[in-house]
């Protein structure tokens, strides 16, 4: 399998400042658009916190570079997943 074979699989994005990170969340996942497959979004789960889970179709350099902008986002957490084939 080469590494630009898209392939199914998740993000799970949490974050801890609602009122601060999800305008720069919101811009982030919108440049990376034609990744993202579903999105369900839980906002102020626990108190201030929101939680987005998204179903993507994206090669693992692409993973890499949405989830790496996210993770640099103060207050926000990620985790991703790609299926094997």
């Amino acid at each position: 399998m080469t590494e630009s074979q898209k392939r199914l699989g998740f993000v799970g994005v949490i974050i801890d400042n609602r009122e601060k990170c999800s305008g720069i969340v919101n811009d982030v996942l919108s440049e990376h658009a034609g990744l993202i497959l579903a999105r369900t979004g839980l906002p102020n789960a626990k108190g201030n916190t929101s939680v987005i889970t998204l179903v993507i179709d994206a090669t693992t350099d692409e993973v890499g570079v949405l989830t790496g902008k996210l993770g640099r986002v103060n207050g926000v957490s990620v985790k991703s997943g790609l299926a094997k084939k």
